[in-house]
């Protein structure tokens, strides 16, 4: 049996509601059959059609559908957030509330205070909270996980990760039909930070992913280029990890040219890894003292972790839905009960938050090196 999910966000417009529906629904664990898709009726309307949602279970909002869904025996079992920042809090802590699993857009909440409250819900709850920090549902990112923690590497020493985008060098958040852009640069609907916010999130979750270590200090550059934007739009920052290992973060989406360069670096006493997004099936090996091996999605010679997100034989390239549906399927799985299960959770949500917060109070005090969890 399919787990039954409403999604509330993600109609005509959005980016992201589409992946998350076509994510959630290609294993068949997951169906969705309710929703809140969007404020106007006529775009709930026109998204419940065309995803197949039953025109009696499309609501005006998500407290309404909570309500009804629980009084149905065919009810909901889980909540997809796809919404702008400041409605993530409020729409977690209700479905939570209401006995309802959660798996939310990226960043947690609005900020970090939020995200604290929402820890709370979610332990009180007994129920299941995930965030998509997509890019973890990658194979070969997982198989540089398990490289890393088998101690192939040695001890790690440093970490470079990049995330540059280009689509915001120009200010299109002045046209109002551009949704995308106007809600990014919108400080009461994405939080303090913009490209931090938005993927500075993501290049900071990947590289705890994959070392498993966790970053302790940060010396942070947030800047705003475009003139006249409120929310930063580049970020240079210095990481410090747990181990002693340095790092460095580039998130920016100014960088004219650039499409979506998520890189990450990892090196350590016996050699280095390189993944990069925009060629996601090979992981390449660069050895001190040996030759470079370079790793393909789909073969036989990788861990169990990489083969078991991995649908397709080696040469056959899987990408960006792929990843987002092995995050969808380890929520179904953890949400039956697995054990073990790679889900980012509150915790991570947690992590996301502080890591804001800190990096652009710390720019704008000029504070030079912080602790994450605050102080000097």
């Amino acid at each position: 049996m399919s787990l039954r999910m409403a999604m509330v966000g993600g109609g005509p417009g959005s980016f992201i509601g589409p992946v998350h529906r076509m994510a959630a629904e290609l294993d068949g664990r997951i169906r969705l059959v309710a929703g809140v898709f969007s404020r106007d009726p006529a775009k709930n309307a026109q998204a419940a059609e065309a995803w197949g949602v039953a025109r009696d279970r499309v609501y005006p909002d998500h407290h309404a559908m909570i309500a009804a869904e629980a009084a149905r025996a065919d009810g909901i079992q889980l909540v997809s957030v796809v919404t702008p920042n400041h409605l993530h809090f409020d729409v977690s802590a209700a479905a939570l509330r209401g006995g309802l699993n959660v798996i939310s857009d990226k960043p947690a909440t609005l900020n970090l205070a939020e995200a604290k409250e929402l820890a709370g819900i979610v332990a009180a709850s007994g129920k299941r909270y995930a965030l998509t920090y997509t890019y973890t549902g990658y194979p070969m990112v997982r198989e540089a996980r398990e490289i890393v923690a088998r101690g192939d590497l040695g001890a790690v020493r440093k970490v470079v990760v990049e995330y540059s985008q280009g689509w915001l060098s120009q200010p299109l958040e002045r046209d109002a039909d551009n949704k995308q852009a106007s809600w990014r640069a919108d400080p009461t609907q994405s939080g303090v930070g913009g490209c931090i916010g938005d993927i500075g999130v993501h290049a900071f979750n990947i590289a705890e992913f994959v070392t498993g270590r966790r970053v302790e200090r940060l010396c942070a550059d947030v800047a705003t280029v475009v003139p006249g934007r409120p929310l930063d739009d580049d970020c240079n920052v210095l990481l410090r990890f747990d181990n002693g290992a340095r790092g460095v973060l580039i998130a920016s989406q100014i960088s004219a040219g650039a499409r979506n360069g998520l890189k990450l670096c990892v090196y350590g006493e016996k050699g280095g890894l390189t993944w990069s997004h925009e060629d996601p099936n090979v992981l390449t090996l660069d050895w001190l003292d040996g030759p470079s091996q370079v790793l393909h999605a789909g073969s036989g010679y990788l861990s169990p972790a990489a083969r078991a997100v991995t649908r397709l034989p080696t040469g056959h390239p899987e990408g960006f839905i792929e990843a987002f549906a092995n995050i969808y399927r380890d929520f179904a799985d953890a949400i039956e009960g697995a054990e073990g299960v790679l889900v980012p959770d509150i915790g991570e949500g947690l992590r996301g938050m502080a890591f804001v917060e800190r990096a652009v109070a710390a720019s704008h005090e000029d504070a030079g090196w912080v602790s994450l969890e605050g102080g000097a």
